[in-house]
């Protein structure tokens, strides 16, 4: 995660745009309570809201890797970037200097700015402000969660007879939109009968015996790696009829 978080950070400052990358991404700005994002929706307020500045390494980044494009057009750029680090660790801090000295320059003009536009919010545009920053924390907070899992191999939740039946006729219906497919579907299911639902119904339970044999494993290798925060907690506190069997 660390590593994806880097590149990232560096295919962001090489010039592709926050809407490109995250579109509930913005910059930080420094409030009164704590460092917060500023999210872009809230532009009516601060357009002119300053690009928090590249970072020395980030500035090195994005000077070199044209330069090693043009010499490797067929490369990756998440390859040139690894190259570029190489580069970068074994730099004399001589050099070094150089981009850091730029990036404090750059940071104190950004500071600055900051604390004009900070001037000019009203208390209720910061209460405002925080409240929705805390909406769409939790809601990136979630989205990261479910990217690191997906990353992890957590295996799929089981599926309900109902939406093994949607996922069924989706798939068999060609015409139509979304919309008029599934009312069409909710309408088929609530005329099956009991003896065609109890078919779905079995697939389901098979699906739930898949999905409980699979976390299993899942779990125990996310317990030998060190992982024991994604246990779910009645694994990590069995009960005591569990335990009385050992």
């Amino acid at each position: 995660m660390a590593l994806l978080r880097s590149m990232w950070g560096v295919l962001s400052a090489l010039g592709r745009s926050g809407a490109e990358l995250c579109a509930e991404c913005g910059s930080r700005i420094r409030l009164p309570f704590s460092f917060v994002y500023l999210p872009k929706w809230f532009s009516s307020a601060l357009a002119s809201y300053p690009k928090k500045p590249m970072t020395s390494y980030l500035r090195f980044t994005k000077e070199q890797l044209p330069i090693f494009k043009a010499q490797d057009p067929d490369a990756k750029n998440s390859e040139l970037i690894k190259r570029i680090a190489e580069i970068w660790r074994e730099l004399p801090d001589s050099e070094k200097k150089i981009y850091e000295d730029a990036y404090r320059a750059d940071w104190q003009a950004y500071k600055e700015e900051v604390n004009r536009i900070q001037e000019q919010l009203t208390p209720s545009q910061i209460l405002s402000l925080e409240k929705e920053i805390m909406q769409k924390r939790l809601k990136k907070k979630a989205l990261i969660k479910k990217r690191e899992l997906t990353m992890l191999g957590k295996p799929k939740r089981p599926r309900s007879a109902y939406n093994i039946f949607v996922s069924e006729s989706f798939q068999e219906a060609k015409d139509g939109s979304s919309q008029a497919k599934l009312k069409t579907v909710n309408e088929n299911w609530k005329n099956l009968s009991s003896s065609q639902k109890q078919v779905y119904i079995q697939l389901a339970k098979d699906d739930k015996i898949r999905y409980d044999n699979e976390m299993k494993s899942w779990e125990e290798q996310m317990i030998e790696v060190g992982r024991n925060d994604l246990i779910r907690r009645k694994m990590r506190n069995p009960s005591k009829d569990d335990t009385e069997e050992y």
